[in-house]
């Protein structure tokens, strides 16, 4: 996605000023400008503003603004019908004999808008009449002028290869959550003796947290920008029918990031509750330490989460015995980066540094900017119930977009980073496939290293060796 990364730099907080690109004048009515920003609209004068003329083109903030707020307000499929007919119309592509001096002159400008949105939301035509209408109005172009066939072409086939990566990704996912089966299930046919550990698997730190890299970056790529947006998508109140998305809610890539992160956590808890001696398990808690310093070195801040929120576990953290042997300085360090208080202000912080590391950066490590992932979703939802999406006069809050559209673009940039680490696929697929415990077994075998301290946990040892261990 070419255009992708001066997203970010392009957005600034004032919103897309009109001054500093080509525009057409509010002949339309319905747009309104405060000190030259494009405030508010009429969904119809905001739509007729994303298409292009002979004279003029959308300036590419307002094309990637517009088509990630819209679907609040309107399908894609809708929005891509109603460009169409009025490139159509306006452009009078349906009379035969179409100028081809004038077709040269807008036929470029629609196919790079064309462009732009199957690259950078190229999910959305994964919906059949998306497509069809992508199809009719490249048919128009094409068959217009010879010299346009091959730009049709090339979009086509960029297009079909972005979503056939897409479903076998979504086809490995499927096959991986078939394989991870729960931890004490397979202790009933393997004894522990014999059960691989991480140690085991990779016994350096620093080249686990260059996996967890691997992991991250990938689940990272395949998350779309509309997935955000859709995830919060409420009933439209000027729209008399059910909302836009309530048959279309498509967040998968999303929600397989964040089942990733929280699988993350239950491995590293369920690594340091397994070793029967204390002494086995004060190492693998000091390993897992040394993995999250280097997750925060490299910019890998979500899976620094998942492993302090594993660390913090009730079955892991109430091990006293365990971490009286542990050297915790480096993870006091690690928790305080990571403190919650004053909105995550020391996280804020590191991230802000990560970020500007990567936008000077000299080489591919200097640009990885994993975010808390849970944090960001968090930093957008209550943008989006803070600010109501229309105006008391039904038009479209396009103030709130501009910010939406610059905290999303942000993630646009740091997404397309490629890892520069190599890849081991031994230690790859024991992070993604090896069984962990549930939440009760991590609890029954906490209390199996160190017995319960009082009678609630005494109980719930009892209740849970009844309920588990009869299962085996």
């Amino acid at each position: 996605m070419p255009q992708t990364p001066a997203f970010a730099a392009m957005l600034s907080t004032s919103g897309y000023n009109r001054n500093l690109y080509q525009t057409k004048e509010d002949s339309y009515g319905g747009l309104y400008y405060h000190d030259n920003s494009l405030v508010s609209g009429s969904l119809e004068a905001l739509i007729q503003h994303l298409v292009p003329s002979v004279d003029y083109y959308p300036d590419r903030t307002y094309i990637f603004t517009f088509l990630l707020s819209s679907r609040l307000f309107i399908h894609p499929s809708e929005l891509m019908a109603k460009v169409c007919q009025l490139c159509v119309e306006q452009q009078r592509l349906n009379e035969p004999g179409t100028d081809k001096g004038r077709l040269r002159k807008i036929a470029p400008k629609i196919l790079q808008l064309l462009t732009e949105w199957t690259e950078t939301f190229p999910y959305d035509f994964r919906d059949e009449k998306m497509m069809q209408s992508l199809k009719e109005l490249m048919h128009k172009i094409a068959s217009g002028d010879e010299i346009y066939r091959k730009t049709v072409q090339q979009m086509t086939q960029s297009l079909i290869r972005k979503l056939t990566t897409l479903s076998q990704y979504e086809e490995v996912l499927v096959k991986i959550n078939a394989t991870v089966t729960d931890r004490l299930t397979v202790l009933k046919t393997k004894p522990q003796s014999i059960q691989r550990d991480i140690v085991t698997i990779c016994n350096d730190p620093y080249t686990l947290a260059q996996q967890l890299t691997h992991i991250e970056l990938e689940r990272l790529s395949y998350i779309g920008p509309e997935e955000f947006v859709q995830a919060f998508v409420h009933k439209d109140p000027l729209d008399n029918d059910k909302s836009c998305f309530s048959d279309h809610k498509k967040t998968s890539n999303l929600e397989a990031y964040v089942a990733w992160f929280n699988r993350l956590s239950y491995l590293v808890a369920t690594e340091i509750c397994m070793p029967v001696k204390k002494k086995h398990r004060a190492r693998v808690i000091e390993y897992f330490i040394d993995v999250a310093r280097e997750c925060f070195n490299i910019g890998n801040f979500n899976s620094l989460m998942a492993i302090i929120s594993g660390m913090n576990m009730s079955p892991v953290s109430r091990l006293k015995k365990t971490w009286a042997k542990v050297k915790t300085a480096k993870f006091d360090i690690l928790e305080h980066q990571m403190d919650p208080s004053s909105n995550f202000y020391n996280y804020r912080t590191a991230l802000r540094g990560a970020t500007q590391r990567s936008l000077t950066a000299h080489s591919s490590r200097e640009k990885i900017v994993i975010p808390f992932f849970s944090l960001l979703i968090k930093d957008i939802y209550f943008l989006n119930e803070r600010c109501a999406n229309r105006l008391p006069t039904g038009h479209v809050n396009f103030e709130k977009f501009w910010e939406l559209a610059k905290q999303v673009s942000e993630f646009m940039t740091w997404k397309q980073v490629e890892c520069p680490f190599e890849k081991d696929s031994k230690i790859l697929q024991y992070l993604l496939t090896a069984p962990v415990f549930s939440e009760d077994a991590l609890y029954l075998a906490s209390y199996e290293s160190e017995g319960p301290e009082n009678h609630i946990e005494k109980d719930r040892w009892k209740s849970l060796r009844s309920s588990l261990l009869s299962r085996i």
